[in-house]
């Protein structure tokens, strides 16, 4: 299961950036990020700004990954970055400035952030030459301002899987869904068909389609529904809009988990199996059409299988051992392929 995390810009104002951070402490996130040398970044107090965000993340309980560079420091007034172990920062993004012999020094009091289009062949040789322990590594992709930009899905998984076998982690970007940073407010996502699209649909293809480990918002702030997207998924968690007979309610009061052994074509909810246990009759109805999306359980001609619900991921023949009980909502189908390999569910 990936992680979450936010970005923040000190020329969003301190008051802004709290309110943020403090709502993504809620939501589950576990990451903020943040540049220290960005051009139209301009602050009055730039060493007290970003020690009060460094504060603040670290009262929130988030971990700050920072894009820095070597004079980043004396900015800052401190004598060496070393110095920084005592704030929030944990994950130091090193673009530039810094030799292959320095960036192994600092891996061992932070996690080093490379960027993941910039990281090269040659290098990697290198740092294995080096002795470097790759699992103190982390690559992060670029976000894109510019419209058509980005990159595709096909190929931020290319390169996620080769990261992943070096035992790096995975970093990249979606965007935001509510305030839009500056100057053109057209979205900073890694993948360039994100922009502009569904906050929950973007988290689970960077996750599941791309291999990312940590999801990062790479705008100013989120909707409420963006924000309850992260909440979610932090917590392993996909909700489903839903029509639900009455007398079937009871499947809305769990959160049900597809099996680990997922099917192509139905979810199959582990917690179901115990209905039956219970002592719930499902006597057999009607047969009825089974087309995507449709809620099912399974009747007393299914056996074993009694009581076990189902959604159906793709058109089904009709099924006499199972009883229609509801059906998932146009706009929620879209999710259906990413629940799964044991991820959870409920019914909204």
């Amino acid at each position: 299961m990936s992680q979450y995390g936010i970005s923040l810009y000190l020329g969003s104002g301190y008051e802004t950036n709290r309110r943020v951070v403090e709502k993504a402490a809620d939501a589950g996130a576990n990451y903020a990020f943040t540049s220290l040398h960005i051009p139209e970044e301009s602050v009055s107090d730039y060493a007290a700004e970003v020690n009060r965000l460094l504060d603040l993340c670290g009262r929130n309980g988030l971990s700050l990954i920072v894009d820095i560079g070597p004079r980043t420091v004396e900015k800052l007034g401190y004598r060496h970055i070393s110095d920084l172990k005592q704030t929030a920062v944990t994950h130091l993004r090193v673009d530039y400035g810094f030799s292959f012999e320095q960036i192994i020094a600092l891996s061992e009091d932070f996690n080093i952030v490379f960027n993941a289009s910039t990281l090269l062949e040659p290098d990697i040789r290198e740092l294995r030459r080096l002795g470097a322990d790759f699992s103190r590594f982390s690559a992060c992709h670029n976000f894109y301002p510019k419209p058509l930009t980005g990159l595709s899905l096909k190929k931020t998984r290319a390169v996620n899987e080769n990261l992943r076998r070096l035992g790096m982690t995975t970093m990249a970007f979606v965007p935001g869904d509510g305030v839009l940073r500056g100057p053109l407010r057209e979205g900073l996502p890694t993948v360039e068909e994100h922009r502009g699209g569904d906050v929950l649909l973007n988290l689970l293809q960077l996750e599941k389609e791309c291999l990312t480990d940590v999801c990062l918002v790479g705008d100013i702030d989120l909707s409420d529904a963006g924000w309850r997207a992260v909440k979610e998924l932090s917590q392993g968690c996909v909700g489903l809009k839903a029509e639900i007979r009455p007398e079937y309610g009871y499947i809305r009061e769990t959160v049900h988990h597809d099996r680990p052994d997922s099917s192509d074509y139905v979810i199959r909810s582990q917690e179901s199996r115990g209905y039956a246990a219970q002592g719930r009759l499902f006597a057999a109805e009607p047969v009825r059409l089974r087309p995507k999306g449709s809620i099912s359980v399974g009747n007393e001609t299914y056996l074993r299988y009694s009581g076990e619900l189902e959604i159906a991921r793709v058109d089904l023949q009709p099924e006499s051992r199972v009883n229609i009980v509801g059906h998932v909502e146009e706009s929620c189908l879209k999710y259906l392929p990413y629940i799964a390999d044991g991820m959870g569910f409920r019914f909204e």
